[in-house]
């Protein structure tokens, strides 16, 4: 430990510790805007600069060091004239229409410019760039908001993808991938991670709502909105409640206050993954297929797999994710069972996932003839909708998933989190090979935030070593140690986000306080564990949806019916 002061209070803080860090001990809050923890500490934007005793300029308290005796001022009228003086500058090559801006009162450029008293938003007028919006099918990239922060940088870096980077120099510089070319003709694999770094609007996803309120309006369709495990966990967030507070209930009755005919869960189709995956790798297991089956529910870690890993593409499941399976669902089962025809539903998915935009694009997407699922809305686009049309969130009743898709499984539900999907499948996987329940439902070796988990489990004589990472860069590792020689895994579950879909690429912006220092994904998974816990069905076999589904149309898991309705194909895909 080391003696220091802060604005002239004493404090004992580890040796090594930053001063922003430091601060962070003390209770004391110095701004940033580039700092990501443990992802971008470079010191570039300026916002967190202090002074210290002694020393002959102003330091950037994300990168300077601590030590004995140290003095630290972070309020002086110099600090604060600095931190104004970086925030004037940013704006006089920023694109100020803030109004219509996506990240309107959840910017964190505006929030500090507000904080700073930033009154002169031209005070440094001159010569300013123009750039063209890049609209992709996933993700919109708009530099004329760009602050040069390099969050996003670090965060595509981090998801070992590192497309992203500065191009040009000087005044010229902008961020972009190589030679300028669009997200969409490089290897973005459309995790929306750079968004969920992105401290203003220079990221979003592309926006669908649009789609939606038509399809609302249109008296030929019947309209069906569907929601994916982890939504429930996080969207309380976007309404100001507190981080994991299981929303479900309301959900559920905001969507029928926004129009929709019909809400079902995403859930029941994730009980529907388990009987097909359980089914397929058991297969795989005792006639010799390929191995390890790696799960096939991200569509982020799928586009990364194809990208970067083309030769496992053998390994991936081929059943389509919960997303898929339930718009096909809906188009055939549904369609049947209802005398609708498909042509004449509109199916809406919510997804924590800004990648499952890209997902619906897919070949083999369209069991019935016609797109399996025809929009998908992240669950920012789902709050916007709700904030819109003046729904009071907070205060809205519990309502119930409308039948026949509406009733699932504590296994379904934690597919949200990193090694849910995993823990599901165990469950189902021990009653299939041995014919009897696990003595407990509970595999909590695979649980938790740790880049990549192993254990392995006896079942029915059979050993089955399993591994499960969450973000793109724990998939790098696995399969480069798969592809070496050095692990012999059964079975492995990726997801393409770090924490799994609890932390997806579309899920609500938090601040950075937030972010650095709040476990943001445990205590969103853990929403969904307690739900699981909660639950009288805990077993996706359990489930009397997934029992009818398969006595009514799909027979049995696995069968022809089946497999050319809930299953689909990979592509290898260049890497430049």
């Amino acid at each position: 430990m080391v003696n220091i002061k802060i604005n002239n209070l004493s404090y004992q803080v580890p040796e090594g510790s930053t001063i922003l860090e430091a601060a962070r001990l003390a209770n004391v809050d110095i701004p940033t805007l580039c700092y990501m923890k443990e992802q971008n500490e470079i010191g570039a934007c300026r916002i967190c600069v202090v002074e210290v005793k002694g020393a002959r300029s102003l330091v950037t308290a994300c990168v300077y060091p601590v030590n004995e005796g140290m003095e630290i001022l972070t309020n002086t009228k110099t600090v604060i004239q600095a931190r104004k003086n970086t925030l004037e500058l940013m704006l006089s090559t920023h694109d100020k229409k803030c109004l219509s801006c996506v990240r309107n009162q959840d910017c964190e450029l505006q929030k500090l410019c507000k904080d700073y008293g930033v009154e002169d938003e031209d005070k440094y007028a001159g010569s300013k760039p123009h750039y063209e919006i890049h609209k992709g099918t996933v993700i919109t990239r708009d530099n004329n908001k760009c602050i040069l922060c390099r969050r996003c940088v670090a965060a595509c870096e981090n998801q070992a993808v590192g497309i992203l980077g500065a191009n040009a120099r000087g005044f010229d510089t902008f961020i972009g991938c190589a030679f300028d070319r669009e997200l969409s003709e490089d290897n973005c694999i459309g995790c929306g991670q750079c968004i969920v770094a992105c401290p203003c609007g220079a990221l979003r996803e592309t926006d669908a709502t649009d789609l939606v309120w038509d399809a609302i309006s249109d008296n030929t369709k019947t309209v069906v909105v569907h929601t994916a495990p982890s939504v429930r966990a996080t969207l309380g967030e976007a309404f100001g409640m507190p981080i994991g507070t299981n929303v479900e209930g309301k959900m559920v009755t905001a969507l029928r206050m926004l129009g929709f005919d019909q809400v079902f869960d995403t859930n029941v189709t994730a009980d529907l993954t388990i009987m097909e995956e359980a089914t397929e790798l058991i297969d795989r297991v005792t006639n010799g297929g390929a191995l390890p089956m790696i799960t096939s529910c991200s569509p982020g870690w799928i586009k990364y797999c194809e990208h970067f890993h083309p030769d496992m593409i053998p390994n991936l499941s081929t059943c389509k994710s919960p997303q898929g399976m339930m718009g096909a669902t809906i188009k055939t089962y549904y369609a049947e069972k209802m005398g609708i025809d498909p042509k004449d539903l509109f199916v809406v998915s919510v997804m924590p996932c800004t990648a499952k935009k890209f997902e619906i694009t897919r070949d083999d997407m369209s069991a019935s003839g016609y797109p399996d699922n025809d929009v998908v809305l992240t669950t920012r686009e789902l709050s916007r909708m709700i904030e819109r049309v003046g729904i009071d969130f907070v205060n809205l009743h519990d309502d119930h998933f409308d039948s026949p898709l509406g009733i699932s499984t504590g296994a379904a539900v934690i597919f949200g989190a990193t090694g849910g999907v995993m823990e599901a499948a165990l469950r189902t996987a021990v009653k299939a090979i041995t014919g009897q329940e696990a003595p407990t439902p509970d595999f909590k070796e695979v649980r938790g935030t740790e880049q990549i988990k192993e254990a392995e489990y006896e079942v029915g004589g059979l050993k089955v070593k399993v591994a499960v990472t969450s973000g793109t860069q724990g998939a790098d590792i696995l399969m480069k140690k798969i592809k070496s020689g050095e692990a012999d895994y059964t079975f492995i579950e990726i997801m393409g986000c770090p924490g799994g879909c609890v932390n997806g690429g579309g899920q609500p912006s938090q601040p950075p306080g937030v972010r650095n220092s709040v476990d943001l994904k445990g205590l969103r998974a853990k929403a969904l564990y307690d739900s699981d816990k909660r639950d009288k069905m805990r077993n996706s076999h359990d489930s009397p949806v997934v029992k009818e589904l398969y006595d009514a149309f799909f027979e049995k898991p696995n069968s022809h019916k089946a497999h050319k309705i809930l299953h689909t194909s990979y592509v290898a895909r260049e890497k430049n």
